[in-house]
């Protein structure tokens, strides 16, 4: 029997390849992610850990370190003398480093990186442990000089002498170039500005007695722990933060984590759609090789081979199937995590291919996904195969899998579809979010099951619907391509489900996107009224002197301004919440329409009063006239009176969880000397609005961190940032269809097998080359059409259930991109039409006579 099973394994090696493609491209994205997130993260493991101070004396983490404010919190640089008096203590020096900065050139062009990277501006202190050297020209020595990094310099063009302007908080200021300094360890992409210690305290933090931590070197035969216990004794064990060398590398390495979770549940996802739609690949082509050796199996049967026998040379071809995808795939994943390098290489991020690292977990998720997938996927088709009675297979009275009745499938189907209708009702009719979602989830588990299981009930009444005008257009072609399709239910089912999985997500995920845009939109034309928001593009605070730029400028009449601060409020009903709150200047009428339940504008902004979303209120028993608890960053405390409610739809359209606002008054008394975040500016009378953009712009011109926008411009910004979201999916849908395409080719292919004796009779009774070209062709596109079909019709559901979902959160505009669902059916003609071009062509090349003898 096993010589058997290697001898059949090998005779089908050609029909087999394609479903060893689809375990590859799964296994590759799977052990791919994981060799990229294991490089880069020993890579930086080892850059924070060389680069750590012994112990870090740094603010303590409260409001103001978890929200961005403008602020930047810092400890007196007079610590750091106090810090070295203490015993075991070798050296101190200060730190002044801030990223809330933006560097521009000559050409006020930023010399930051655009890829989301930080720019950091920082004081020169030479350690051991610097991550850069001094390898051109000489250190800053005082105000007004300055060193950048090596790769920014490159980049950019900037040269020793060149002229940069550093926009910071407390304000603007010239530096010129006097040095370059270059890594020693991997550049994580951002660019690097030193500055001598005292102009980075006084110019990057407001005060030359400020300073970001204290860096503290341990005295040798000292350990950190115990340095960091005596410091901790001095100063106070909860005034301040204090970390090791080993503490303060796990929580960078912490907060990097999140960066490359992120590529890698993107990339496992690929890899969940990869296992998906191979499933279907790979029974489906268990299944034909099965039917076609039917007689092959009988004949085993009559020798003496047992069921039990014949199940496990099936699954024994199976899992040789998914030991090679596996062992390709984990090759072409080194390949892809190769090439994910080269891509962070690209945006900044100098990775060393050398450096590769390909832990134990990452052959044995390959090898568990490559084989697992394939052997639960011939598992049935191996069940069927010695299912089938001695006698009857070498009689050929039946090729598995045909003519058998679909009864269970029907009521397997009808009862999980039942299930996942009603849990999609039940989320359209939930009025709590967290329970809506898990219903829309349960849902489409539950209707994707059912589809896939019914399929085959619904190849017959769809496809004689579909192909129903194939008759009249092709005429006697048409007719058989549209018979071939209805031949087999199973079959024409399994097939088109690999392209239904991956066009029902597109589906759904494309309703979902087009009615948040269509929201936004609406909110957007609802609630905002001033002709320009002037706003960084990153959305960070900006410095003072933007504001009063925007102010003189000429023909600017009503400028309010706009500025965000961290707040904890604790609610009647006894729960503390962290959020943030925004404050406005008077006049915010003029330049926003909000709606409120009760109170207005006037009254939110008086001095020690706050608006709240009414939805909100109602949840923590919040009321006008309630008088609240409000928590500022360093510990500065208000009660608030309550003093408006609004009913925005989406909390205030202003803030973040419960639309917290008050006036400029309150922020200035508790948060003094914060930046602004945004600034609504109306046309002075006489002047256009576009006559007011140019001079906006051009006042900002020195500023290029920030923007100018109007309605139009927020809209688009709105759309962009879906379509990324967008793009994601549909490199997923491209991915689907790529095993949708190798399962059309595949069925076609081993069809084109099953019927060579058919064939060889239609071609001797005067069947054109050309003419059964055309069959195959029609055949492949009805069954690429019924998966497009199934597909859209299950995502336009998945998509209105997900909009209801999204109306719990005030986005209520449902749109369908009828646009988009054209495409796709026509997109997935012309992929029918791709699928069968090989298959086409080796049938028309078969030798008439020796198909006709064909058994």
């Amino acid at each position: 029997m096993l010589k058997a099973t290697l001898r059949s394994f090998l005779a089908h090696k050609g029909r087999l390849l394609l479903s060893a493609l689809a375990v590859l491209l799964s296994v590759a994205f799977v052990s791919g992610s994981l060799i990229f997130s294991d490089t880069v993260g020993r890579t930086f493991d080892r850059l924070f850990a060389s680069t750590s101070a012994d112990v870090t004396v740094t603010p303590k983490e409260d409001l103001e370190s978890q929200i961005p404010s403008g602020a930047t919190p810092t400890v007196p640089a007079s610590l750091a003398q106090r810090i070295a008096e203490i015993d075991g203590v070798a050296d101190t020096h200060v730190d002044a480093s801030v990223e809330n900065i933006t560097v521009v050139d000559r050409h006020n062009e930023s010399v930051g990186p655009t890829t989301g990277a930080p720019t950091i501006a920082t004081n020169w202190y030479v350690t051991d442990r610097s991550p850069v050297k001094l390898t051109s020209g000489h250190a800053p020595e005082v105000a007004g000089q300055a060193l950048l990094d090596a790769d920014t310099a490159k980049k950019k063009d900037v040269r020793i002498g060149d002229t940069l302007t550093v926009l910071a908080q407390p304000g603007s200021f010239k530096v010129k170039v006097v040095g370059i300094a270059t890594f020693t360890t991997t550049n994580p992409g951002a660019a690097l500005v030193f500055l001598d210690t005292p102009t980075a305290q006084t110019e990057l933090l407001g005060s030359p007695d400020a300073a970001t931590g204290i860096s503290v070197t341990a005295a040798p035969g000292v350990s950190d722990t115990v340095v960091k216990q005596r410091i901790a004794a001095a100063l106070g064990r909860t005034t301040y933060q204090y970390q090791t060398a080993d503490e303060q590398a796990e929580s960078s390495a912490a907060s990097l984590g999140g960066f490359l979770d992120v590529i890698k549940y993107v990339m496992l996802g690929f890899a969940g759609i990869a296992v998906l739609v191979g499933v279907f690949l790979i029974v489906n082509t268990f299944s034909m090789l099965i039917a076609q050796r039917t007689r092959e199996l009988g004949l085993l049967r009559a020798l003496g081979a047992d069921r039990r026998q014949v199940r496990r040379s099936v699954l024994t071809e199976a899992t040789l199937l998914g030991l090679v995808g596996s062992t390709l795939g984990l090759a072409a994943g080194i390949g892809l995590a190769f090439g994910l390098i080269g891509v962070m290489g690209a945006l900044g991020m100098n990775l060393k291919s050398t450096e590769i690292v390909i832990g134990w977990a990452t052959p044995v998720s390959a090898y568990a996904v490559g084989v697992g997938v394939t052997f639960v996927a011939a598992y049935l088709p191996a069940r069927r195969a010695a299912g089938v009675s001695p006698m009857a297979a070498l009689a050929d009275a039946e090729i598995a899998g045909v003519g058998r009745p679909l009864k269970l499938r029907a009521v397997v189907g009808s009862v999980v579809g039942a299930a996942g209708a009603a849990a999609l009702v039940g989320c359209a009719l939930s009025t709590r979010t967290a329970s809506a979602a898990s219903l829309l989830g349960l849902g489409v588990v539950l209707t994707l099951v059912a589809t896939v299981t019914a399929g085959p009930l619904l190849v017959r009444p769809v496809i004689r619907v579909l192909g129903a005008g194939f008759p009249a257009l092709f005429g006697s072609i048409g007719r058989m391509s549209r018979r071939n399709a209805l031949r087999n239910p199973r079959r024409t089912g399994a097939t088109a489900a690999a392209l239904m999985v991956g066009l029902a997500l597109v589906g759904g995920m494309s309703v979902a996107s087009a009615s948040m845009t269509e929201s936004f939109d609406d909110q957007i034309d609802r609630t905002l009224g001033a002709d320009f928001i002037v706003q960084n593009q990153n959305f960070q605070p900006f410095p003072r002197e933007v504001t009063d730029r925007i102010r003189a400028t000429d023909g600017a009449g009503l400028v309010v301004r706009q500025r965000f601060s961290p707040v904890a409020v604790r609610t009647p009903d006894g729960e503390r919440i962290e959020t943030t709150a925004a404050a406005y200047d008077p006049r915010l009428d003029e330049v926003a329409h909000i709606t409120y339940a009760e109170g207005d504008t006037a009254a939110a902004l008086a001095d020690g009063s706050l608006a709240v979303d009414r939805k909100f209120a109602k949840d923590h028993g919040v009321r006008i006239g309630s008088t609240v608890p409000v928590e500022f960053p360093g510990g500065r405390k208000a009660d608030l009176k309550v003093a408006a409610l609004t009913d925005q739809g989406t909390g205030d359209g202003f803030g973040t969880q419960g639309g917290l606002y008050f006036g400029f008054g309150t922020i200035e008394t508790y948060v003094p000397g914060g930046q602004d975040s945004a600034l609504y500016v109306n046309a002075a009378p006489g002047t256009t609005a576009d006559q007011l953009r140019s001079r906006l712009e051009k006042t900002l011109d020195p500023y290029p961190q920030v923007q100018v926008r109007d309605q139009a411009d927020y809209k688009k910004l709105v759309r962009d940032q879906i379509a990324v979201l967008l793009y994601l999916v549909y490199a997923l849908l491209g991915l689907a269809i790529v095993i949708a395409v190798l399962g059309v080719v595949n069925t076609l292919a081993l069809s084109v097998v099953e019927r060579t004796r058919e064939i060889g009779l239609l071609r001797a009774i005067g069947l054109a080359r050309r003419q059964l070209r055309r069959m195959i062709r029609l055949e492949s596109v009805v069954i690429a059409v019924f998966g497009a079909v199934l597909g859209l019709a299950l995502g336009l559901v998945w998509g209105v259930c997900t909009q209801q979902v999204l109306a719990l959160q005030g986005m209520k505009a449902l749109a369908i991109p009828w646009g988009t669902v054209v495409a796709v059916v026509v997109g997935s003609a012309v992929v029918g039409i791709v699928a069968a071009l090989l298959p086409a062509l080796r049938a028309s090349r078969m030798n008439v006579l020796a198909a006709i003898a064909h058994e």
